[in-house]
């Protein structure tokens, strides 16, 4: 007996929560890493050289493209996970991956980057995701179901920690449960300062409905204004056909390309409501403002007239509105480098592992500060 583990729902990708899942791994470096399943060459090079173990649903037809078809399963992948060895597991969990049994004398640390999106708000999941009309059957004959073992799940961790307050305020609705917040990680050192910058805004973005990426582009089609998109999505044929002649899609591009364009760019547009949202402090990393709708975890990032500025109407002339007053101020990339270095990785990593001391200081982990990565 004894050691940790790190639980992480699926591997299947590498968006925000899979990032979070790898930050959480180097903070507690000597953890098992366990998911119900993985698609290893979709994964960062830091993730492609841990061992990952999985379950039996690795075994299934593509699970790197069928992941989200076998959403009846991981229930009963994750109750079947045999956790009973460790001292303390952290699940990372957009889903199912707090439902994990461990023995009843470890200690389950939860990082919750929502309640279940298809259970809890299942009309916005459904609107989001556009799935076809049997797939749109199929979840909702699921809905009892889910919404059980996700409440009984929920008992199951001894602490709950979260991106932002408004999650933990779902948290508190949905589950009972407080959470405490601990933001997601700015990796600082993989963005730059450029001495100069150019005349057009960036969205980084999967290009889905609710990103509301069409906003952006009226509001530049309407001033003229250059707008670059990088990311790619469902939604890119509609977003294509209603962008005028200085909008530009890149599709998805490699790091360095990102990183690069976001110290080129003139501000990032954020115009979707996002439970944390890491883009703005990308763009303040790379000393560059926000325009970001104010709604969900841009609330508590993004600092109106410091860091960036809020639009308030979901709507393009209000967007259009917000880009002429950020036009109008100075912005001193020093001070938007220094907001995004309180949320840096080894920032993120002291916060966890002072967590984890103080709720289970028999796990080993030491609480001392973390230095910075060279």
């Amino acid at each position: 007996m004894g050691g940790i583990a790190v639980f992480h729902d699926n591997f299947a990708q590498m968006g925000g929560a899979e990032r979070v899942a790898e930050a959480l791994v180097s903070a507690l470096p000597h953890a098992a890493l366990h998911t119900t399943l993985a698609a290893h060459a979709k994964l960062v090079p830091a993730l492609q050289q841990r061992r990952i173990q999985t379950t039996w649903m690795q075994r299934l037809p593509s699970p790197g493209r069928f992941y989200r078809h076998y959403f009846m399963l991981y229930p009963l992948a994750v109750e079947g996970a045999d956790l009973r060895e460790y001292d303390l597991v952290v699940s990372s969990c957009f889903g199912y991956a707090k439902g994990v049994h461990t023995r009843r004398d470890a200690v389950h640390v939860c990082y919750c980057y929502t309640p279940m999106r298809w259970v809890w708000r299942h009309d916005d999941y459904m609107t989001r995701e556009r799935f076809g009309r049997a797939q749109q059957l199929a979840i909702e004959a699921a809905m009892p179901f889910l919404r059980w073992w996700d409440r009984r799940a929920a008992r199951r961790p001894d602490f709950f920690l979260t991106s932002s307050r408004v999650v933990a305020d779902r948290i508190e609705r949905c589950y009972g449960r407080t959470a405490v917040v601990i933001p997601p990680p700015v990796d600082l050192d993989r963005f730059h300062v450029s001495d100069q910058a150019g005349d057009f805004y960036l969205i980084l973005s999967r290009l889905v409905g609710y990103k509301r990426i069409d906003l952006a582009i009226e509001a530049c089609n309407r001033l003229r204004r250059p707008l670059t998109i990088i990311g790619d999505g469902p939604d890119r044929a509609r977003l294509e056909a209603m962008a005028g002649p200085t909008v530009t899609f890149l599709g998805r591009q490699p790091d360095a390309v990102v990183n690069d364009t976001v110290a080129a760019c003139r501000a990032l547009l954020f115009p979707g409501e996002e439970d944390f949202g890491i883009a703005p402090l990308e763009a303040n990393a790379a000393g560059r403002p926000v325009v970001a709708w104010r709604g969900g975890g841009a609330t508590e990032t993004v600092l109106d007239g410091e860091t960036g500025v809020f639009f308030d109407q979901p709507t393009a002339a209000s967007l259009a509105t917000a880009i002429e007053r950020l036009e109008a101020m100075t912005w001193s990339p020093r001070r938007l480098r220094a907001h995004a270095a309180t949320y840096d990785r080894p920032v993120f990593v002291r916060r966890i592992r002072d967590f984890i001391h103080a709720v289970a200081p028999q796990s080993g982990v030491d609480a001392a500060p973390v230095a910075h990565a060279s």
